[in-house]
């Protein structure tokens, strides 16, 4: 063997030694399996939109027991009602989608950080910190603090739980709630989300 072959392998295996060096450094709890950038993904049911979410980034862990997506850039989330019409919203700072490969069908998503739930076809807003939404029950809930305003009034609380469109929200723990008694029931309330043409006047 030449001194320039000898010189050559032992770069090689000094090389291979550094890599795997390196390798074992690497800490996969804290290293996304997979990052997607500006993801967008949609679910139907029979045909029919029934959810769409957006997200700056995602990341993807995966273990035995568990795995998981993290969008710590925030969350878009958009729900539509059976005709199609978009009804529910929730926008977050930051989101966690859970997934258990040893329980079929069993995950949970949690968003974080000026959590703001629209339900646009009842006029209704919430905001809160933290919500959870379990997709196999179809439910949303929160133990935070929470604010739910609406035509009728404004509610304030400690905790809520409702279904996944937020139809039938209700606070467990209200308090120092302030209603607005005198409405206009003959105010026309227009949903501009899902407006397609102007109103025609009767004649």
């Amino acid at each position: 063997m030449t001194t320039a072959s000898a010189l050559a392998l032992a770069f090689v295996v000094y090389s291979c030694k550094s890599n795997l060096s390196e390798a074992e450094k690497l800490d996969l709890s804290v290293t996304p399996l997979q990052t997607v950038d500006s993801m967008f993904f949609v679910q139907t049911e029979n045909g029919r939109l029934k959810m769409r979410v957006e997200a700056p980034r995602m990341e993807a862990y995966e273990f035995d027991t568990l795995s998981y997506d993290l969008f710590p850039a925030g969350i878009h989330v958009y729900a539509y009602a059976d005709d199609g019409a978009l009804e529910t919203t929730i926008v977050a700072r930051k989101a966690r989608h859970d997934k258990y490969p040893r329980r079929k069908d069993d995950e949970l998503w949690s968003v974080f950080g000026d959590v703001v739930v629209r339900n646009i076809l009842r006029q209704q807003t919430m905001e809160t910190d933290t919500l959870y939404w379990d997709s196999k029950t179809h439910e949303i809930w929160t133990d935070c603090y929470i604010k739910l305003s609406s035509p009728d009034g404004f509610m304030q609380g400690i905790g809520m739980r409702s279904d996944d469109m937020a139809r039938n929200a209700i606070l467990m723990d209200p308090f120092d709630n302030e209603f607005l008694m005198n409405q206009d029931t003959t105010k026309v309330v227009i949903d501009t989300v899902n407006f397609i043409g102007p109103l025609l006047k009767k004649l």
